[in-house]
């Protein structure tokens, strides 16, 4: 019994030691190659298997990143076209603007609330409308009448003009929940304004053969008068391109208190953008010269419809009433505020690739 009992000992240390030296081997031949990987994220998955095969992933954890005197800030920023989505690398200066975290230890910090602003109003067609106007309007007939413009591809002339009566209306320089005192959301530094947003849309509109110019004058060094200005300069622009036939003058909203800012957000593909909200005027007793305000109210529908079935949620309920702002210049001039002042720089220029491809859609 005992030299049976002896042999079984024997037995079991062998066959564990054989288990153990194959083990080893294993895991010195493949940590060279796991190290040398390409897909770094291999390992980190590995480093938080649990024992029943799942993954450990840290959720919830916010980390303010350390107050800094580097004013530069180098991030992505993506366009969409029809057929792709490409990122290209941009640098922003924040020299001469705010910085998130810059050390602002001696102001009081207060917060910024995300919303996704969607309902309100009347519906139409899976959209809200705010009709201010008081008026009997049958929406769902006006969006189902054709456009009274054609724009075509590939045209020679610029079809397209996008203008800011607001040219220095800015957003936020990061994706925070937080601003400080210091926080003044206007800007002549072209990183950080509705410049940026309009810059997205025309190149998503261009790349697509819709040929467009983006007219960056400054309208609001002084505030009082900007649309005075501004209609000067989309006159101009009519005049020296005569083929125009769609105006969007790009303004982002402001909403909340200054104590407590709200930025209007919804989610692509698990990204986070700015809403948008359309301004349409009406002037059913022509007090304001806008008699072609109807036509311009069906493009307006067209934009709303388009983006909530592209990408839903991207709206706020449209707004309606009576006013003309520059609308008045043509049949598909518009008034289009992308986000707040509290979105992030990113947020509006992601929305603004976004806006390019449904305005895109509508006018292919």
């Amino acid at each position: 019994m005992k030299r049976k009992g002896k042999l079984l000992k024997t037995l079991k240390f062998t066959v564990s030691f054989v288990l153990i030296s194959a083990a080893l081997f294993c895991v010195c031949r493949r940590l060279p190659e796991c190290f040398g990987s390409q897909e770094p994220a291999a390992l980190a998955a590995a480093a938080f298997t649990l024992t029943d095969g799942t993954y450990k992933i840290k959720t919830d954890e916010k980390t303010e990143k350390p107050a800094s005197q580097n004013t530069k800030s180098t991030v992505q920023t993506e366009t969409q076209t029809s057929q792709e989505i490409t990122i290209p690398q941009k640098e922003r200066d924040k020299s001469d603007y705010y910085d998130s975290f810059f050390d602002h230890s001696d102001e009081v910090k207060y917060s910024i609330e995300e919303r996704n602003i969607t309902e309100g109003g009347t519906e139409c067609d899976g959209f809200y409308i705010k009709n201010k106007t008081g008026l009997d309007i049958d929406f769902d007939s006006i969006l189902k009448e054709a456009l009274t413009f054609d724009v075509k591809k590939n045209n020679d002339s610029p079809q397209v003009l996008i203008y800011h009566t607001h040219t220095s209306e800015g957003y936020i320089d990061e994706d925070v929940d937080f601003f400080y005192d210091s926080f003044y959301s206007r800007t002549q530094n072209n990183d950080f304004n509705v410049v940026a947003v309009g810059d997205a849309i025309a190149d998503v509109l261009n790349k697509n053969g819709i040929k467009t110019i983006h007219d960056k004058t400054v309208h609001d060094s002084t505030y009082n008068g900007s649309y005075d200005r501004s209609v000067q300069t989309v006159q101009s622009d009519l005049d020296k391109y005569s083929d125009i036939k769609v105006v969007l003058d790009i303004h982002r909203d402001a909403i909340g208190t200054d104590e407590l800012k709200v930025k209007p957000v919804f989610t692509y593909k698990g990204k986070k953008a700015a809403q948008i909200m359309i301004l349409s005027g009406c002037d059913t007793y022509g007090e304001m010269g806008f008699a072609n305000w109807q036509n311009n109210l069906n493009f307006a529908l067209k934009i709303q419809n388009k983006a909530e079935q592209l990408y839903p949620g991207m709206t706020r309920p449209l707004n309606f009433d009576y006013f003309a702002y520059n609308e008045y210049v043509c049949d598909g001039s518009l008034l289009i505020e992308v986000g707040a002042e509290a979105n992030s720089i990113d947020e509006a220029i992601y929305t603004g690739s976004l806006l390019g491809n449904v305005l895109y859609e509508v006018l292919k």
